[in-house]
C-alpha cells in the first residue's frame, strides 16, 4: 500500500519565515521545513494501480499559476489538540485545485472523509500538549503574514512511516501549472 496525497510544494523563503515560530510547546514534535507543504488532497493508503490512476489524473489538470500568501495560525483538535499549523489564505484557485485533485478519488474509487478544504502547513504534531499553551502560542503567532509567493507546480507525495520517527514525504511527481 502506498500513502499518497497532492499537495503544493512550500517554497524556501516562505519556510524559513516559519521557522521562528518553534516554540516551546510541551508535546510539539516540530516538522522539519523541507518536509512542509499545503495539502491539497490526502487519498490515504493505496494499492500501486490506485497510486498510478490517480498520478495519472493529476497529471491531466490543467490549472494557471496563483499566488499565495501566510495569513496567522490555528490548531486541529479543538480540546484537544493534535498538531499545530500556519494557515494560508484561501483564493479561488487554491479551492478550484484542491476540488480538482478531490474529484480524482471519486473517479478512482477512493474513499474519502467529508472534512472541508483548510489549507494550511502544518509546523508540528502535538501529543498532550495542553489546549491552554496551543492557545498562547496562536496568540503570540496570530500576526503571522507573508508577501503573497507564486506557486506554478503542485506533486504527488508519498508518505512513509517508522516506529519512533516523524513521517518523511517523498515527491513522486511533479506537475507544472500553466
Amino acid at each position: 500500500m502506498h500513502r499518497i496525497f497532492a499537495a503544493l510544494p512550500v517554497p524556501e523563503e516562505v519556510s524559513s519565515r516559519l521557522i521562528p515560530l518553534r516554540a516551546d510547546l510541551h508535546g510539539a514534535r516540530w516538522r522539519r521545513p523541507d518536509q512542509f507543504h499545503i495539502t491539497l488532497q490526502f487519498y490515504g493508503a493505496v494499492a500501486l494501480d490506485v497510486a498510478e490512476e490517480i498520478a495519472n489524473a493529476l497529471e491531466r489538470i490543467e490549472a494557471t499559476g496563483f499566488e499565495l500568501s501566510l495569513e496567522g495560525v490555528g490548531w486541529f483538535g479543538r480540546k484537544e489538540p493534535h498538531s499545530v499549523y500556519a494557515r494560508i489564505a484561501d483564493t479561488a484557485a487554491l479551492t478550484n485545485l484542491a476540488e480538482r485533485c478531490r474529484k480524482i478519488a471519486a473517479q478512482v474509487g477512493v474513499k474519502l472523509d467529508a472534512k472541508p478544504f483548510k489549507p494550511h502547513i502544518t509546523l508540528a504534531y502535538c501529543k498532550d500538549t495542553p489546549l491552554a499553551d496551543v492557545m498562547a502560542w496562536s496568540e503570540d503567532f496570530q500576526v503571522l503574514r507573508s508577501a503573497p509567493f507564486h506557486v506554478d507546480a503542485f506533486n504527488l507525495y508519498e508518505s512513509f512511516t517508522a516506529v519512533g520517527r516523524p513521517s518523511r514525504y517523498q515527491t513522486q511527481a511533479s506537475y507544472p501549472l500553466k
